[in-house]
């Protein structure tokens, strides 16, 4: 049976209860974060140039949209082949948003249909990755609690090492400063 990776993250229901979802693919509304989305796509590819990304990880279906979660962007990254040193066969990265009230600008993540939309004022509060295969979810990192991976099993060290570094510079990516003002 041949499933397609983006069919692959969506199979796992265990994580997708636990965690909303909107597609990268639908957050990218405006220039400045259509960049940010297509940067930290670059990030991870420039420290695992196999991966291949995917803007629209969930299926467009009454029961995932009814689980959308504003506040997040999620991206799907799939390798050739299961890799040994990441133990999974694609990535669910879901980056968490909040509106940040110092930033100066009354415009907030809301859009006008009081679903969220994101903005120059929107930070980065946390990612969730989790790595699949044909099993399932096999493992999770998580930066809201301490950056440790859970799961059956998990990347060799020098992948963790690798995946913990794109998370800290999508940290960076959307919480630096801005330039202009």
């Amino acid at each position: 049976m041949t499933v397609q990776p983006g069919a692959l993250v969506y199979a796992y229901s265990s994580f997708i209860t636990v965690a909303g979802r909107v597609n990268a693919a639908e957050q990218a509304n405006s220039i400045e974060f259509a960049s940010k989305i297509a940067a930290v796509v670059g990030l991870f590819k420039a420290e695992l140039p196999d991966l291949r990304a995917d803007l629209k990880p969930w299926a467009n279906d009454p029961d995932t949209r009814d689980l959308v979660d504003p506040d997040s962007i999620d991206l799907g990254f799939h390798f050739p082949g299961v890799s040994r040193l990441f133990q999974c066969r694609s990535l669910l990265v879901q980056i968490r948003l909040y509106t940040d009230p110092d930033a100066g600008d009354s415009q907030t993540c809301q859009r006008g249909d009081s679903r969220r939309e994101p903005s120059a004022n929107c930070r980065v509060i946390g990612l969730d990755l989790a790595g699949f295969d044909h099993r399932g979810k096999r493992w999770t990192l998580s930066t809201i609690d301490n950056w440790a991976f859970s799961g059956d099993v998990t990347p060799d060290p020098t992948g963790r090492e690798r995946l913990r570094r794109c998370c800290r510079q999508v940290f960076a990516l959307f919480n630096m400063p801005s330039e202009m003002g």
